[in-house]
């Protein structure tokens, strides 16, 4: 069955609390309402609606669902509407933020297609590797790797950055390529720290057993805090760092780095675009976000399917 026109469908329902009521509206059999709802419930793994033979009620789960939904289709609608209209009547400044490594690494390639696409946007790109204040610096919406925490803000998540641990050629030389955990105790890590002064983490990695994110403290009498000294200190051989496989790709193609404890990576990186307003976003807002999430997806892996 189509999932959108299932959606559709338990909406009118929903809002009519009566099958036979939609089926009418929608000019369907009674039968096909009934099995567009079952279909949800059945994909969904939860009970959406209770039937009695006197009236149709949503379940609570049925109402959270039911929210989800409208936004859903409000987005598919104005997905619909983006391609209908004439690029050239999109126009006005904006005003974008997102990691040195996603701009230099990814999209700043790729801008020239948007660009020429749509001619009248003025684009303000910012590079940045902390997070912007959104609204005081009135930007319309950034993307950011990692976790984020300002409610305020609306949240459209993408996928998730795989990590690399890595080395150059002159490090593995002098030091070796560890093959354990227990073998980082003879080499450096190199810290990153968005606030020089904060306490590093260590070098982290899933463990395999539980699934669980670990911490192993790690030497290392370096911290930067921006992406590019980052790069060019492993570059320089100062030590392990670990980073998004996107960035890190074009190093390891070249032969300039080197991957090392494959079986010890870092938790993926959560990749988000956050913008302040879901329901006033103007068009060039809309078409450029549509354009950033099909330029990032096939750098990103899929992230698990939330429960409505």
């Amino acid at each position: 069955m189509n999932q959108l026109d299932a959606i559709k469908i338990f909406v009118r329902v929903a809002e009519a609390a009566s099958f036979t009521q939609a089926a009418a509206d929608l000019g369907l059999p009674k039968a096909s309402t009934s099995l567009a709802v079952q279909w949800l419930e059945n994909q969904t793994g939860i009970r959406l609606l209770h039937r009695t033979t006197r009236r149709v009620q949503m379940t609570q789960d049925g109402q959270v669902f039911y929210q989800r939904c409208l936004e859903w289709l409000a987005d598919a609608e104005e997905l619909q509407d983006m391609f209908r209209i004439d690029p050239a009547d999109v126009r006005g400044r904006l005003r974008v933020d997102m990691s040195v490594g996603a701009v230099a690494g990814i999209v700043m390639a790729r801008l020239p297609e948007f660009m020429a696409r749509y001619p009248n946007v003025e684009v303000e790109l910012g590079a940045t590797d902390h997070l912007v204040d959104i609204v005081a610096e009135g930007f319309d919406c950034v993307m950011r790797a990692g976790t984020i925490s300002d409610s305020r803000l609306v949240a459209r998540r993408l996928g998730a950055y795989r990590q690399l641990n890595c080395v150059s050629p002159a490090y593995a030389a002098a030091y070796g390529i560890p093959q354990t955990l227990a073998d980082l105790a003879e080499h450096r890590l190199i810290h990153y720290a968005l606030s020089l002064g904060s306490k590093p983490a260590g070098f982290e990695y899933v463990d395999a057993a539980s699934g669980e994110v670990r911490n192993l403290p790690m030497a290392g009498n370096l911290t930067v805090n921006s992406s590019i000294a980052y790069f060019s200190a492993c570059l320089a051989g100062l030590g392990m760092i670990q980073g998004p496989e996107p960035n890190l790709e074009p190093y390891l193609r070249r032969g300039e780095l080197i991957e090392v404890l494959p079986d010890y990576r870092a938790e993926p990186l959560p990749v988000t675009l956050l913008y302040s307003n879901r329901r006033h976003l103007s068009r060039r807002v809309q078409v450029f976000m549509c354009w950033l999430e099909g330029v990032m997806t096939p750098h990103l892996q899929a992230l698990a399917p939330s429960r409505p």
